[in-house]
């Protein structure tokens, strides 16, 4: 997990994928939460799930309830697959990119304005948490 440390500090934004198991998120995303406190102050955060009948969504619910403890920002907007297996061929493309395209598009366009929101606010000033 040490290696994520660059990775998560020159970020300016996130997507969180997730599966849900057992009705949450798996321990090993927590860990990753976790160890890096400081690098998700002040920075927008956007979920990706999968899941069974949910589709990750009880995962997503948890993890929304993570992040403004970490004074991060979480997107309104999510994208979720429900009985992901259904949604992805073989190789694992969409079996309908047109619809994942336009789920994604919202979520994305939200994250990318609050990137850049947040960017140039931590820019003119540093945090203050």
């Amino acid at each position: 997990m040490t290696d994520l440390a660059p990775w998560l500090d020159r970020a300016d934004a996130f997507v969180i994928v997730t599966p849900e198991y057992n009705h949450t998120f798996p321990a090993s995303l927590k860990n990753a939460i976790d160890w890096y406190v400081d690098a998700w102050k002040a920075k927008p955060v956007a979920f990706f799930s999968y899941g069974g009948m949910a589709g990750g969504l009880r995962a997503v619910a948890d993890l929304r309830g993570i992040f403004p403890g970490l004074h991060s920002v979480t997107v309104r907007d999510s994208v979720c697959f429900p009985n992901y297996q259904e949604h992805f061929d073989a190789e694992g493309r969409p079996a309908d990119p047109e619809d994942c395209a336009t789920a994604a598009k919202t979520m994305v366009d939200q994250l990318a304005w609050w990137g850049h929101v947040l960017s140039d606010a931590r820019a003119r000033q540093p945090y203050p948490g």
